[in-house]
């Protein structure tokens, strides 16, 4: 099923049981400019700006409706401050204090770089290219600008950078460790290489649909204490590749957290005319709340934090 409203279908089917073996699942393909991914994420970053004329500007990285503050070690002057070309594409430049802000009215396109001159009120000019959002999936939220990396608060910037990197790749670690042991996710790795035999999961119900340059395959599987999901997609655009975010395990539309469960993918990236295929193994503990068995909803977003699917998991998924 195909539904161009999803908020509300998807809301709808979560109220109600379904009481046929064969409409457990419902699909939704997303219009991708209707939801966001809430677990986008936040940067924070630090960098040291050149005043020469000759050095390539910096980068900023923005997403349309979301604003980026720069901010700088002393006044900014708002007279010689300008985004160069932003009529159309953005909100009015906010100059005031130490502080700059920069909101598109939409996502840039690819291709597009705003120059953005800044002066401040020692008469120093930097320089920016205002870009859309990195392939990684990460908007600058704050940008803190520095002209001398060897002050204190730019090696104290540097600092917390650092220990902030070094956190996040220890707690990546511990995630992985964990994975290495799980039973959900070795049976999520069988299933996303079409191994269903040698797991104990049975096919419920396969839909087939098409959402732009997307061709999307959706199959549930019921199984003992635990529920899947296979997500094949086939990129038929002809220049673009599309590149995986996240996924998130949701109770209802308005939460802002995922629930555990389990993944497996054989790529990341599907290049035009390639296939890729993402598997999903849910506990049943997931399903529990404090009124007993309730539906839950699997959402997938591509790399720029839109959702691209939502798949619907009956409770009755899950076989005693």
């Amino acid at each position: 099923m195909v539904a161009w409203d999803p908020s509300a279908r998807l809301s709808h089917a979560m109220r109600n049981f379904l009481p046929s073996r064969y409409a457990l699942i419902i699909v939704l393909v997303a219009s991708v400019s209707l939801a966001r991914n809430p677990d986008d994420k936040i940067v924070i970053r630090s960098l040291t700006a050149s005043e020469h004329p000759g050095d390539a500007p910096d980068s900023i990285y923005v997403s349309g409706q979301v604003a980026t503050v720069l901010r700088f070690e002393q006044e900014v002057a708002p007279d010689k401050t300008q985004l160069l070309g932003w009529e159309g594409r953005f909100e009015p430049l906010l100059v005031g204090s130490k502080k700059v802000v920069v909101e598109p009215l939409r996502e840039l396109g690819k291709d597009e770089r705003i120059p953005l001159v800044v002066t401040l009120q020692d008469g120093s000019v930097l320089q920016f290219l205002v870009r859309p959002q990195r392939p990684e999936g990460w908007t600058d939220h704050q940008v803190n600008v520095f002209k001398d990396r060897d002050s204190y608060n730019a090696v104290l910037s540097s600092l917390n950078d650092s220990l902030k990197r070094e956190r996040e790749l220890r707690e990546e670690n511990e995630r992985l460790k964990k994975e290495e042991t799980s039973v959900d996710h070795a049976l999520a790795a069988l299933l996303v290489k079409g191994e269903v035999k040698k797991t104990r999961f049975r096919s419920e119900q396969v839909v087939v649909l098409k959402d732009g340059d997307m061709e999307i395959r959706v199959e549930t599987f019921s199984g003992r204490g635990k529920a899947a999901v296979v997500v094949r997609l086939t990129n038929t655009y002809s220049d673009e590749p599309w590149r995986f975010r996240d996924a998130r395990l949701i109770a209802d539309l308005t939460s802002y957290s995922s629930l555990p469960f389990s993944l497996r993918m054989d790529r990341a990236e599907i290049v035009p005319g390639q296939s890729g295929t993402i598997a999903v193994v849910v506990d049943h503990s997931a399903f529990e709340s404090k009124e007993g068995l309730r539906d839950l909803a699997l959402e997938i977003f591509r790399q720029d934090g839109l959702r691209q699917v939502i798949v619907n998991l009956d409770h009755a998924l899950v076989r005693k």
